[in-house]
């Protein structure tokens, strides 16, 4: 049985989105693409037909990889949740302990991830190292820069 990946309700939307513009847009745009730059003659100095080619390439392997994330996905809605320990899609808010300073994120599935939006997946150190932890829990983080500690101020 292969193993199910966790993911948002969002998430999978966006993965499924994705799909669905690749199955209906990019994939038949890519073909017209194709029929085009075979129509231009020898194929074996044709560029517009290897790049076409290369790009179908791409977008059939993008949908076999989507299709296998949402098919072995499992989808987890943040709202039904415990508020008392770090579980996935929690949103937790953390303070350096050096610092006092504070940042928020929410841990999401690998392909859900980014950074610049406040969303670290859950096998990302820091979401190892706060995976199950209750507020006011201390986290340590050995960093490439050294370790790093965190206090569990709050699960929002």
């Amino acid at each position: 049985m292969e193993p199910r990946t966790p993911i948002t309700p969002q998430g999978y939307a966006v993965l499924k989105a994705e799909l669905e513009q690749l199955k209906t847009v990019e994939r038949p745009r890519n073909i017209i693409a194709i029929e085009e730059a075979r129509a231009h003659g020898d194929l074996s100095e044709n560029a517009e037909f290897d790049a076409a080619k290369d790009r179908q390439g791409f977008i059939e392997g993008r949908i076999g990889e989507l299709s296998y994330k949402l098919a072995n996905a499992d989808i987890i809605d943040p709202a039904g949740l415990p508020k008392d320990r770090v579980v996935f899609a929690a949103t937790v808010l953390l303070e350096n302990v050096e610092t006092a300073e504070t940042v928020e994120y929410q841990l999401v599935g690998p392909d859900e991830s980014d950074i610049d939006k406040g969303r670290i997946s859950i096998s990302s150190p820091l979401g190892k190292a706060i995976m199950g932890k209750r507020p006011g829990d201390e986290v340590v983080l050995q960093a490439p820069g050294g370790k790093r500690c965190y206090e569990l101020v709050e699960i929002l």
